[in-house]
């Protein structure tokens, strides 16, 4: 990480090769082109796509009573993620954005109709299937959007890029969180929710698959100064196996390796054995409103603390750490004291509900709300390290690509521990 002094040296240069070689530097940064409406696209499409599913998962065993049906499809899903999403870099330098995203967004509509099918069937096949393909397709979309998001963006401004996608993104969640909470408002007695409510998220992942035609490739896209994002025009099958094999030793990949495995391993805890355990089915829906929206919250903080806190870049990078790190230990601390209260095989048979539970209701609701926080501040923070270790979109597409894919590897235990310990119980039980 150099500091604000070099981050002005390195454009003013790029700025001087991009003027010699006849590009007429842009007026607006509104520009189709420019990096803050293919940011701002990115960030829509993960809306409709990603966010949505992170809704339903939200809801706790993907809004049924039974959450098995949901670990399996979600192993299955960050199983092949973990595959895909090291080789999605790759992928995505030589098909470009338009396939590898269209491709990538399809896979969610079928997720979520997997789970309509199995509202009506109770039979777990189809989801799992469903799962191990989006997982195919969420490393093909994380791996084009990580690179779109820490490569397009000045190199002085990674932060607030991230911070606008993660705002964009994690709407998403909001509004997904809002569609089963108002289907599902007057069904207080009900376990699972209706179908109108799956309807509802693939009409959403559905539209977002259409938008990710709109995503340009880097070579297209001028930041303000005139610089393009890349000037590599094509890539090769054999250029990226050699290339994503070098991650593998680089250094620095490896010193992302424990960040990115911690970075999905709390959702399956947080979403089934907090917010599916403790809460009624209304009450869930409500409080993914606000779990994904404290993610924008969390997310527009540490991108001020990463890009505008201290002139250096050094400087500002450890503070973010610092920051993060202080509030991560305190918020697992509440979880912990949440947790003492109750266990995964004893949960509360009374389910609170945010209108009929009074002052119970407070506490719980404001802890899943500060992980909601947390998660946004951690993962952008890791993204902004990323973006600042390289400026070139095929780099980073690499290195985004074997990030998502480690942190998949972790989701795809956790996902499967729940149902693991359950056989346990039961043969201790026999």
């Amino acid at each position: 990480m150099g500091t604000q002094a070099e981050d002005d040296f390195t454009v003013k240069k790029n700025t001087e090769k991009e003027i010699e070689n006849g590009v007429s530097i842009p007026n607006s940064r509104f520009r189709y082109n420019s990096p803050l409406v293919q940011v701002s696209l990115i960030g829509l499409v993960c809306f409709c796509c990603p966010g949505m599913f992170n809704a339903l998962s939200g809801m706790g065993g993907g809004g049924q009573v039974d959450d098995t049906a949901a670990n399996n499809a979600n192993t299955a899903l960050y199983t092949t993620f973990a595959v895909f999403g090291i080789l999605g870099g790759g992928i995505y330098n030589i098909l470009g954005p338009h396939l590898t995203l269209f491709a990538g967004c399809s896979t969610y509509v079928l997720y979520a109709g997997s789970f309509l099918y199995y509202n009506h069937y109770q039979k777990q096949a189809f989801a799992i299937v469903a799962g191990a393909l989006l997982g195919v397709g969420a490393g093909l979309l994380w791996a084009g959007q990580g690179a779109i998001m820490t490569s397009y963006p000045p190199a002085n401004r990674k932060g607030t890029y991230i911070s606008l996608f993660w705002s964009i993104f994690n709407m998403g969640g909001v509004i997904g969180g809002l569609i089963p909470f108002i289907l599902n408002y007057n069904r207080t007695k009900a376990v699972s929710v209706n179908d109108g409510t799956y309807i509802g998220f693939m009409c959403f992942m559905s539209a977002g698959t259409v938008i990710s035609l709109a995503i340009l490739p880097p070579s297209k896209v001028i930041r303000d100064d005139g610089s393009r994002c890349t000037r590599v025009k094509y890539s090769s099958p054999s250029i990226e196996a050699v290339e994503i094999l070098k991650l593998f030793a680089n250094w620095k990949m490896l010193l992302i390796v424990p960040a990115a495995w911690a970075s999905n391993f709390f959702y399956s805890y947080q979403f089934n054995n907090v917010n599916g355990a403790i809460f009624n089915l209304r009450t869930r829906g409500l409080n993914n409103v606000f779990y994904w929206g404290a993610q924008m919250i969390g997310s527009i903080g540490i991108g001020y603390v990463l890009d505008f806190s201290f002139k250096s870049r050094r400087m500002r990078g450890f503070v973010g750490i610092g920051v993060v790190a202080l509030l991560g230990t305190g918020i697992w601390a509440g979880g912990l004291a949440n947790q003492l209260t109750y266990s995964r095989h004893d949960v509360p048979d009374v389910k609170l509900d945010f209108k009929e539970s009074g002052s119970d209701f407070a506490g719980p609701f404001v802890l899943y709300f500060s992980y909601g926080l947390l998660d946004a501040m951690f993962q952008s923070m890791v993204y902004w390290v990323i973006g600042a270790l390289a400026d070139d979109s095929e780099i980073l597409a690499r290195y985004s690509g074997f990030y998502k894919g480690v942190q998949s590897a972790g989701a795809a235990v956790a996902w499967q521990l729940p149902n693991v310990a359950a056989s346990r119980l039961l043969g201790c039980k026999r």
